[in-house]
């Protein structure tokens, strides 16, 4: 085993440690929640250690990368888009990442639905409402809501977001679940939340949240 195999699979145990843990004291099953690994500006060499390690969801931000790594691994991964979109990029997009986790323009969730037979998708709401962040306003997400679900091609797993840069992770989660809640009452089917990253995933974890999205605390910092 090379030094930076055992690197990475010291860091996954850890991980996955702390994911029972924290599942546990929320009084959750750790079977619940699917660990994204995020593996945006590492080399295909380390997406593919993690695939021997038995992980086989990856998380990457932009589509020149993903699709690059995509055509590497096997067949049975399942890769996640969650950078922010470009109209330009969605037929692309679409071809490899199984879910998107980051529709938060109509604009662009008509387009994707046009593309393909079926998709799974998130739609990230934003949690601080700050310029250039992502993510649909809170006050407009029912409205939002209604149409993409309207859209035949889009399955809506539920509600992305990412944790304010200027508040306590926790706090921000609260508020998430809180409308995951109450969308669940007009769209039932639409319940998982994809929330939390290396430095606050304990947080979303004790929030509802079903998906994390975990790079550096895995892989180390680029």
């Amino acid at each position: 085993m090379s030094s930076r195999d055992a690197e990475i699979s010291a860091n996954l145990q850890a991980i996955t440690a702390r994911i029972v843990s924290a599942a546990e004291s929320a009084g959750r099953s750790p079977e619940e929640i699917t660990l994204i690994a995020v593996t945006k500006t590492f080399p295909v060499t380390d997406v593919k250690i993690l695939y021997e390690l038995g992980v086989r969801d990856f998380g990457e931000n932009r589509d020149q990368e993903g699709s690059v790594k995509f055509s590497e691994l096997p067949g049975d991964c399942n890769w996640h888009f969650q950078g922010q979109i470009q109209s330009n990029k969605l037929k692309s997009i679409a071809a490899w990442a199984d879910v998107i986790h980051s529709i938060d323009d109509i604009s662009h969730a008509k387009k994707l639905s046009s593309l393909v037979a079926s998709k799974e998708i998130f739609v990230q709401v934003s949690l601080d409402n700050l310029p250039g962040r992502g993510g649909v306003n809170p006050e407009q997400l029912h409205d939002f809501l209604g149409e993409v679900t309207a859209l035949a091609n889009l399955n809506v797993r539920g509600l992305m977001a990412v944790a304010p840069l200027d508040e306590p992770p926790l706090e921000a989660f609260k508020r998430l679940k809180t409308l995951s809640e109450t969308v669940i009452k007009t769209h039932p089917n639409t319940w998982e939340i994809s929330a939390g990253m290396s430095n606050d995933f304990e947080a979303a974890i004790s929030q509802g949240a079903t998906h994390i999205r975990i790079g550096s605390q895995i892989l180390g910092v680029r």
